[in-house]
């Protein structure tokens, strides 16, 4: 395919500095989608630059902040108006199911109207000093220059996540996705650039971590860096951006519990233990990729859960019939290979799935059968290490206590779920748990209202509001479904005949 410049840097399209490009190929079939430039560090020196000019000299941050609000709103109305066109490019990219992708541009609209009314309500506070000839007031500023650093598993939803809230706050951005899924974020600045954001404020660099996102982290000219992925580059993030000590906010994934307590709603916590692990393949950081289920009810419910994992349709992006799709590389697939293989040698037993499909319309996709791993237990490196994939380890608790210990036992603390009929047992668990996000009787719902990030190694530097208590406490979102069903997500399960 012919390279068009993909560069986006002070209002213009421009082509990578050295020449270099990539390209951007469908995971389902190999068929190619785009060539782009592949920027290195130079280029993102120049979008850095053209944001820390536009900051410092440009109108947008001393824009009234209903103005910027009424632009987010702009930008949902515009993708609205494109919905078909950037699910399509983002399924392209990514191998997922369109009808997914479709879900995600809504999410993305939400984010952008949820952002454009918050710009406006953030104006500051008076402060009482008990002394009435003076007046103190708290006001909020735009941070700077900031870097965003996306991941491939939900391009334009991770992207949206962090450029609607920056520029809401009034800041300029250079927005560096990931080099495997860059389309989306190339429509997001055509929208941006229609809905009529100065030049200079939103920029965009394609390419790798290492030359194109680094940078990022280490310029002196960048306020803030904004990354979500995996946690040894989180770490890498974290430590560049010491060097000029500036504000970082991490997710860095997790390895999340759901617990399933005997008294619960079972055909509902089935079907969402079903989607918490299998949805998008498990390319999920939330993902429910840790089963824990009472000891009374784990054989019987083990062995509906594996039935109805070998029964989901795997496809393309377009097929109507697929209910789950592709991994996103050849790489990733060998990974999820190499975690199941480890698994097993340590102890845990394939109840389903287990390989790579051999049907002949699959073969040219990077596919991993959805797999059921039992009888792990915490110690093993799979139920620690977070696979990234349709992987789900199954462990056994007895009550309580023995799940809140379980279920903490990990260096992560990004999302996890109780399933229980019994209201103050939910609660208890929902306080004890050290989770950034606790679903009860549910599995993902997303609010883009709600508190997004992590305990211990699964992320840091949340806005978490005005008070300067918020250094010094955590903040956990605790979602309660008070009528649980399922989601058939992946079908109706009733019918055993399918």
């Amino acid at each position: 395919m012919p390279l068009v410049p993909s560069l986006f840097i002070d209002g213009h399209w421009v082509a990578a500095a050295a020449g270099a490009s990539r390209e951007i190929r469908n995971p389902f079939d190999q068929s190619p989608v785009a060539t782009v430039d592949e920027a290195g560090a130079e280029d993102t020196e120049c979008a850095i630059a053209a944001a820390r000019q536009a900051f410092d000299h440009g109108p947008w941050p001393s824009t009234p902040a209903v103005q910027r609000g009424a632009l987010l709103s702009a930008v949902a109305d515009l993708l609205v108006r494109d919905r078909a066109d950037v699910a399509k490019a983002e399924s392209l990219d990514t191998g997922k199911r369109l009808v997914e992708s479709e879900y995600d541009v809504d999410d993305v609209v939400r984010v952008f109207r949820y952002y454009g009314g918050l710009a406006g309500d953030a104006a500051g506070r008076v402060v009482d000093t008990g002394n009435p000839n003076a007046i103190s007031r708290v006001v909020y500023e735009p941070v700077g220059v900031c870097g965003l650093i996306t991941p491939w598993n939900y391009p334009l939803l991770q992207a949206s996540w962090k450029v609607a809230p920056a520029l809401a706050a009034g800041n300029t951005f250079v927005l560096k996705p990931s080099e495997l899924t860059p389309s989306t974020a190339i429509l997001l600045m055509r929208l941006l650039t229609e809905a009529g954001l100065p030049a200079g404020v939103a920029n965009l660099v394609l390419g790798a971590g290492p030359q194109a996102g680094a940078p990022l982290a280490d310029s002196p000219l960048v306020d803030l860096v904004s990354f979500t992925g995996g946690l040894t580059t989180g770490k890498r993030v974290m430590a560049a951006a010491a060097g000029t000590v500036k504000k970082v906010a991490l997710e860095l994934g997790g390895k999340n519990p759901n617990i399933v307590f005997a008294d619960t709603d079972l055909d509902a916590a089935l079907d969402n233990a079903l989607t918490a692990v299998f949805l998008h393949s498990g390319q999920v950081c939330s993902a429910g990729a840790r089963l824990l289920v009472e000891d009374s009810l784990h054989d019987s419910f083990v062995t509906e859960l594996a039935s109805r994992a070998d029964r989901i349709r795997l496809g393309g992006p377009f097929d109507p019939q697929a209910e789950t799709g592709t991994l996103i590389s050849a790489a990733h697939q060998a990974k999820i290979e190499a975690y199941v293989a480890g698994a097993v040698a340590e102890g845990a037993k394939v109840v389903c799935g287990g390989r790579v499909p051999d049907e002949p319309e699959l073969k040219a996709g990077f596919f991993y059968r959805p797999t059921i791993l039992d009888g792990c237990v915490a110690t093993m490196g799979c139920v620690q290490d977070e696979s990234f994939g349709p992987v789900l380890t199954v462990e056994r608790f007895t009550d309580e206590d023995d799940a809140v210990r379980i279920a903490n036992d990990t260096v992560y603390g990004l999302a996890g779920a109780v399933w229980t009929s019994d209201a103050s047992k939910a609660q208890r668990m929902a306080g004890r748990l050290r989770h950034g996000t606790i679903w009860i009787n549910d599995y993902h719902p997303y609010l883009p209202q709600a508190e997004w990030g992590g305990f211990k190694q699964s992320g840091v530097g949340r806005e978490l509001g005005p008070t300067g208590l918020d250094e010094y406490r955590e903040a956990k979102h605790i979602y309660q479904n008070i009528n649980p069903a399922p989601s058939r997500w992946f079908g109706d399960f009733g019918d055993k005949d399918r």
